[in-house]
């Protein structure tokens, strides 16, 4: 079985930087091949990634509520889009989500992708889930367990508080998670004695432990408005030297 490292996070903490760096950590590292699925509806790991999309599984299952060719079944229909879908490149593959399901019943979508993520699954020693809020994604793709579950959370006290709160609601969830880390990201240099008691607070009230703190960064600014990569960024970028120090402690 792969092991899955997913992200949680409220909008606009980074959850989808924090992937993009992993992925770089990873393949630095040579911890391939990994599949990373880009499930949140706002889509865009593929653009720090400089990749393009021109498939989505949110499309897949709503044709999969159509007509479909009469000389194959269903099932067949979507190992077949889902391989079109796949975005691959060296040492990982991508996989984007794309917008939630519409109106009407997408049980049956849902159960076909699950059993053809089953099969795809065994093609990777990592599967990388960049998330929404919600867990609604991991469901769908029949992902019962999570190895490793990062909580990404802005430098403010409130994203700290919320952090906690998605934690809290893992519990509930049909999922085992074996593993919770807290990483705060795009946090100012120095950090205030403020915002550090306020995560130590968080960290020692809840079993979210602290994996790391991430400095904002000019370079990852510059990065995104070229257009450039995240895989290119040079091994001494400050940025990237604190994100392996960060991953390093995590990811095995």
């Amino acid at each position: 079985m792969p092991k899955v490292i997913a992200m949680a996070g409220k909008g606009g903490t980074g959850k989808t930087t924090i992937s993009a760096l992993l992925i770089n950590y990873m393949l630095h590292n040579k911890l391939t091949p990994i599949l990373a699925v880009d499930a949140d509806a706002n889509a865009n790991l593929n653009e720090l990634l400089n990749m393009d999309v021109e498939l989505t599984l949110g499309e897949i299952r709503r044709d999969l509520k159509g007509d479909i060719p009469a000389h194959i079944t269903r099932d067949q229909f979507m190992e077949m889009k889902v391989h079109q879908a796949l975005i691959e490149a060296t040492g990982f593959d991508l996989l984007v989500m794309g917008q939630p399901d519409g109106p009407g019943c997408y049980c049956a979508a849902n159960q076909h992708l699950a059993m053809t993520m089953d099969k795809l699954a065994d093609n990777y020693k990592y599967i990388l889930v960049d998330n929404e809020a919600g867990m609604e994604h991991l469901s769908r793709m029949n992902l019962r367990s999570i190895d490793v579950l990062l909580v990404i959370s802005d430098p403010s006290a409130r994203g700290i508080l919320t952090a906690k709160r998605i934690s809290e609601l893992t519990k509930p969830l049909a999922i085992e998670i074996k593993e919770k880390h807290l990483i705060v990201n795009r946090t100012p240099d120095p950090l205030p004695a403020e915002l550090y008691a306020k995560i130590e607070e968080t960290t020692e009230s809840t079993d979210l432990p602290l994996a790391g703190i991430l400095s904002s960064s000019d370079k990852l600014i510059q990065q995104e408005l070229s257009g450039e990569s995240y895989l290119n960024l040079p091994e001494d970028a400050a940025v990237i030297q604190q994100a392996y120090e960060i991953f390093s402690k995590i990811i095995k």
